[in-house]
């Protein structure tokens, strides 16, 4: 068994992240399942199918929820979520993240969660022509 991920985005963002990331692998090696929030939603019927999604991809080991922006609708429906258990939610989601979730996928929850966190951290770089590398 392993962590469960659920992506929770504006619009169709969290769906062509795993998609991308899944392509890297060849299959996505962890129960995973997205929720797109749109730009007029329900936020209570979104939150109750943000539940049943946390609850198809937990397997019992817990689940690992992404998130786009901090305090966008997306993220407040996850942070709903931390009620329902073993649950950790990161917001700042990127496809580095995604991949280094998914390379280590076989981590306990607070070890991914560490592992998403430093991914995104390290994943943005500030190039100039100074720093490019030849």
């Amino acid at each position: 068994m392993s962590v469960g991920l659920l992506l929770i985005t504006h619009n169709r963002v969290g769906e062509e992240l795993l998609n991308t990331a899944t392509t890297t692998f060849a299959h996505c090696p962890m129960n995973a399942a997205t929720l797109g929030i749109g730009e007029r939603c329900d936020p209570d019927a979104l939150a109750r199918e943000a539940r049943e999604r946390l609850l198809s991809v937990d397997s019992g080991e817990g689940v690992l929820v992404l998130t786009d922006i901090y305090g966008s609708t997306p993220s407040n429906i996850a942070n709903r979520l931390l009620d329902e258990g073993n649950v950790i939610v990161i917001a700042g989601l990127s496809l580095p993240m995604l991949i280094r979730v998914m390379n280590y996928c076989r981590l306990s929850l607070p070890e991914l969660a560490q592992k998403a966190a430093s991914a995104g951290a390290e994943g943005i770089v500030l190039s100039t022509a100074e720093t490019r590398m030849p």
